[in-house]
């Protein structure tokens, strides 16, 4: 269902990240609608981790 807005993440880094956390299979057969909360909030978690990693004057490379 769209709602009309464009997403910040691209579909590409949402699988990346459904696929590192575990939980691709359900993204793929059920959508975000088939996703737990949790998990959602895991993957938003670790994209904002991704971004601070990224970030220009950012030396830390871990």
């Amino acid at each position: 269902m769209s709602r009309g807005r464009s997403s910040i993440m691209s579909y590409q880094l949402k699988e990346q990240i459904a696929q590192e956390l575990g939980f691709a299979g359900t993204l793929h057969k059920e959508g975000f609608g088939g996703v737990s909360s949790r998990d959602c909030g895991n993957m938003v978690k670790m994209a904002i981790e991704l971004a601070e990693r990224n970030l220009p004057g950012n030396n830390n490379m871990t």
